[in-house]
């Protein structure tokens, strides 16, 4: 009964963090490329950035944007800030129930600095503060002044956030730790200062001041990061399905690799949108591409078979499957944690592991993401007879 409650809770909040992160990105992505859209015709007015001619749904739009904010506030004024408050607090919620909730088969690492549940959650929520606090600090500094030293400092922020949970969480639970790292800083450059600066500007409005350009230069700034960073945070969210970009040792590079690529793509499409579309931006684009190509042979490589090697007995492989699998891939799991097998998977007869020799090699072999934290201690060496066997054709006679 509370397995299936639970499952409805996951259920519900992914789907709430799915529609909210669309209407985010969705806004997000806009407004970035209105900005990147606006022209200065000459009849525009001196108070104005630029002004911006869409058609949509059969319908022509003007969109005009102040260099700073109009004379007077219009009696209405629409905000935009909801959708990214949702967004955090719904995947928060959704990593508290997957994976606080359940830490000790999630979570915990029996090798790593958080061998407890608790330490393990501790160092989750302290990570995710001191991220936003490092980052704002660098932002506010005379770095945040410098779009390239900054852009290079924040990489080093999530690199060494990266490679500190690879080092202490799960492979899965670790790439997901990254994805809210960073979209915890984008939450909280809406809630802390675009959102806040944007009022500060209304309040000058309402007194009749003129209110400091800087406020808005500062909200556009984080914005802008927000944009950038979407992408590898979309990337993260998805990933749990493919244990290939996190099950392995390298798993931290795939993320900055990621983290590379969505800043590449967003590069080209922002210049694309702006009309500067110099060579650099240009070459964003296959850039991309060549390093995917690149993650997914790092990722995918796997020495050939020696053909002159021992023939693997099905025996020894049947060993291992009953000594570290079946408590969970079983009709009847014994795992506390678990009523019924993962995804459906059984290993009772020869005939299954055979049948799921794929899926073995994908989550055993060529990354270590089963058994779950490892809880079973499978070794490196049973790790490579299983995939000799596989390579052998997963003989079961």
């Amino acid at each position: 009964m509370m397995s299936s409650l639970l499952d409805w809770v996951s259920l519900l909040l992914r789907w709430a963090h799915v529609m909210t992160g669309i209407m985010w990105i969705g806004t997000s992505f806009y407004f970035i490329w209105l900005d990147a859209s606006l022209r200065k015709l000459k009849e525009t007015n001196p108070d104005l950035a630029g002004e911006s001619w869409m058609v949509h749904g059969g319908g022509f739009y003007q969109v005009e944007k102040y260099l700073v904010a109009p004379q007077v506030l219009p009696e209405e004024l629409h905000w935009f800030k909801y959708e990214a408050y949702l967004t955090w607090l719904s995947g928060f919620l959704l990593l508290v129930v997957l994976y606080y909730w359940g830490a000790e088969s999630f979570l915990v690492r029996a090798d790593g600095p958080a061998s407890a549940p608790g330490a393990a959650i501790g160092i989750s929520v302290a990570s995710l503060l001191a991220g936003w606090l490092i980052y704002d600090t660098l932002c506010r500094s005379p770095i945040g002044q410098k779009t390239d030293v900054l852009a290079i400092c924040v990489f080093i922020l999530i690199a060494l956030a990266a490679f500190g949970y690879t080092h202490v969480y799960p492979g899965r639970a670790a790439f997901l730790h990254i994805g809210v790292f960073i979209g915890t800083i984008m939450a909280a450059n809406v809630f802390m200062v675009i959102i806040p600066n944007q009022k500060k500007v209304v309040a000058a409005l309402l007194k009749g001041e003129v209110p400091d350009a800087k406020y808005g230069a500062q909200a556009k700034q984080r914005s802008l990061h927000n944009n950038y960073l979407t992408l590898p945070v979309l990337f993260m969210m998805i990933s749990n399905h493919y244990p290939i970009t996190y099950g392995h040792a390298y798993g931290w590079l795939v993320a900055l690799g990621v983290l590379v690529f969505g800043g590449l793509v967003r590069h080209f499409f922002n210049a694309h949108d702006t009309g500067n579309l110099t060579t650099g931006a240009k070459l964003a684009l296959p850039a991309a591409v060549v390093l995917v190509a690149a993650m997914a042979v790092m990722t995918s490589y796997r020495p050939p078979a020696d053909p002159n090697a021992d023939t693997v007995a099905f025996s020894d492989v049947n060993l291992i499957v009953r000594q570290r699998c079946v408590s969970c891939h079983a009709a009847k799991p014994t795992d506390e944690d678990f009523d019924e097998a993962p995804g459906g998977v059984i290993f009772a007869t020869p005939a299954d592991l055979r049948k799921y020799a794929t899926r073995i090699e994908a989550q055993t072999v060529l990354t270590d993401t089963m058994p779950l934290a490892n809880k079973t201690a499978m070794t490196d060496d049973e790790r490579e007879t299983l995939g000799a066997w596989i390579a052998q054709g997963a003989r079961i006679d």
